[in-house]
């Protein structure tokens, strides 16, 4: 009896997802539009969103996603520094909708997972489950799609096959129901070219994405950690967090080494207008040479920039305020995706 040829997968062909704080050939980006409880102020988020593309165009090229019906407006926001792709769109995500892109030596390719708007919290997401194989079309790259529903935002990875995430995100029913952790084990390793998967439980707190990991905890270095630590005035989450720490301090990544674990608060101090309001600073991007962390005008600002700039001495800090784009409940790494060089 034979067995049936199984898809290559990206690591059967010899891919893997680089490091974001490797050298970047490019930043992705989905122009906002949706007028309606996704953004209840489109031009503010609009600007908040040109903001941090002219953030990152200081530092390496970006594309903006948008449609055709919003090219003026992005046009008109975001100059002409920035590079322009027209695709159909429903929302702004560009982490979790967009592809996850690996390497093979100076080879690129679009590793896929499947996109169902975070479970089916919105109705509206067809297009965005096709942009990954839409900018693999335009780039004429080598595409593999895993059998999981999952986002970009669910995955921090080291680059020498450690991959961290939760499990309150790929192993909730509204994806991937029946899914064991093992069995999402060997797939997140097939779909990004991993050794070792660690795991945190978890946040709570957060129904919008259901615990992804960049809110929770990042990865700034092979071995090492940046750690949301929460709220002083709310035990129960410092508790929720503090077990994702645990979880942490007794895991070893795919060389054998202990973490080392770096604390950051979130910014507990901003003035939330909405349950769904993002405080997260682990949720900042890696350029090249520099970072671009999220801002909220309050006094948690400094030290979290002053933590990040710890872990990063040799780039530039560069603060943008996002509370137009907080407020939907995501932040700067939400909005972004790196194309390595």
């Amino acid at each position: 009896m034979t067995t049936p040829n199984r898809a290559p997968t990206a690591k059967s062909a010899g891919y893997r997802m680089p490091p974001e704080w490797a050298p970047h050939e490019r930043t992705w980006m989905q122009w906002p539009y949706r007028d309606d409880f996704v953004w209840p102020d489109i031009a503010a988020t609009q600007a908040a969103y040109a903001r941090v593309a002219k953030a990152i165009r200081r530092f390496e090229p970006l594309t903006m996603m948008v449609r055709e019906a919003d090219l003026a407006r992005a046009t008109e926001f975001c100059g002409d520094a920035v590079d322009y792709f027209i695709v159909d769109l429903d929302d702004s995500w560009a982490r979790d909708s967009g592809p996850n892109f690996v390497k093979n030596g100076d080879s690129l390719a679009a590793s896929l997972f499947h996109f169902n708007a975070w479970g089916e919290k919105y109705d509206r997401f067809r297009n965005d489950a096709a942009i990954g194989h839409r900018v693999a079309e335009a780039l004429q790259i080598q595409t593999f799609t895993s059998n999981v529903f999952m986002e970009g935002g669910g995955i921090s990875v080291d680059g020498e096959g450690t991959i961290l995430t939760s499990e309150q995100c790929i192993l909730n029913p509204n994806r991937n129901p029946g899914l064991s952790k093992t069995e999402a084990e060997s797939i997140l390793c097939e779909v990004l070219g991993g050794e070792t998967v660690i795991w945190v439980a978890g946040d709570p707190c957060d129904n919008e994405t259901d615990g992804h990991i960049d809110g929770i905890a990042c990865f700034t270095a092979p071995g090492v950690v940046l750690c949301e630590v929460g709220n002083p005035d709310y035990p129960d989450r410092m508790k929720d967090l503090a077990e994702n720490r645990r979880a942490l301090e007794l895991a070893k990544d795919a060389k054998g080494r202990e973490l080392t674990i770096i604390d950051i608060d979130e910014a507990y101090d901003a003035e939330a207008p909405s349950d769904r309001f993002c405080r997260s600073f682990i949720n900042s991007y890696i350029v090249n040479g520099a970072v671009i962390v999220p801002e909220y005008g309050t006094r948690t600002d400094m030290a979290a920039q002053a933590t990040i700039q710890s872990v990063f001495p040799d780039r530039k800090i560069v603060p943008v305020n996002i509370d137009d784009i907080a407020v939907a409940g995501g932040g700067i790494h939400c909005i972004t995706q790196q194309q390595p060089k």
